[in-house]
């Protein structure tokens, strides 16, 4: 997919990888659409990069919040390309989420960008060469103990791409999925960069997560898994899944203490 004069919609754009992914898709000439729920750093955002961009806040887990991309998006014209990277994390024991966090993630994380693709679509099937972009997680491929309700919405979020791409398949309209590791932005809290430091985990900077975006799209890759041993993992999961509960086994009683201690 060749990104020049493109129009872009980037949700969740003032975040660590958003705001990385807005600069690497500019570099590339898109034009960009900047979605996220604080209006000041969306301004922000928009003048620091290079040419004229539109920026949009708004809670797309709502209705309305939709409804107002929606407008946006009909009064700049047409859109080629919409990638659904907003979304939120949590670390946590399944016992210690309340319900109202649990859904809210899914509604963040699931629901959200469903409902989105679902309200835009008709104007990115009225574009050529158009495509739709969903961030999962390396999570989405791997149930990891803390991140339950997180690893269910990015397991959903990955079987609702694979299905959108194969009921798309006949409109030319591309379907991609992305999937990051562990990466430096301020979605993690200190309970996960202790987890991530103790177990010796590798934290990608955003700056890696914008490259493989553009290099997925560029050579029109339907699914990339950033970073290595998770995309083995991802495979091995899926094989012999076993393997990896003997694994992660090892790792329970750091995850379990990190997880439930005082420091958030």
């Amino acid at each position: 997919m060749d990104l020049k004069n493109k129009k872009v919609v980037l949700t969740g754009a003032s975040g660590g990888i958003g705001q990385a992914m807005a600069a690497a898709l500019v570099a590339s000439g898109a034009r960009l659409i900047l979605v996220g729920r604080n209006s000041h750093k969306l301004e922000t955002l928009a003048a620091s990069l290079q040419g004229e961009h539109s920026f949009v806040a708004a809670d797309l887990s709502t209705a309305q919040g939709r409804d107002i991309l929606f407008d946006v998006c009909v009064a700049n014209g047409p859109i080629d390309l919409l990638i659904n990277n907003a979304g939120g994390s949590a670390f946590a024991m399944i016992e210690d989420q309340s319900e109202q966090a649990i859904v809210e993630l899914i509604a963040l994380n699931l629901s959200a960008p469903i409902l989105l693709t679902r309200r835009l679509l008709p104007l990115l099937l009225s574009a050529k060469n158009g495509g739709i972009v969903n961030i999962g997680s390396a999570f989405g491929a791997i149930g990891y103990p803390g991140f339950s309700t997180y690893c269910a919405t990015k397991f959903g979020l990955s079987g609702y791409t694979q299905a959108l791409r194969r009921e798309l398949a006949d409109t030319g309209l591309q379907v991609f999925y992305l999937a990051p590791r562990a990466t430096n932005t301020a979605i993690n809290s200190h309970r996960v960069s202790a987890l991530n430091s103790e177990l010796g985990n590798a934290v990608d900077e955003p700056e890696v997560v914008a490259k493989a975006l553009l290099k997925q799209l560029q050579k029109n890759q339907i699914n990339c898994y950033v970073g290595w041993p998770e995309k083995f993992f991802a495979r091995l999961n899926g094989l012999l899944p076993k393997l990896v509960d003997s694994s992660l086994s090892k790792q329970l009683s750091i995850i379990r203490r990190i997880a439930k201690s005082e420091k958030g």
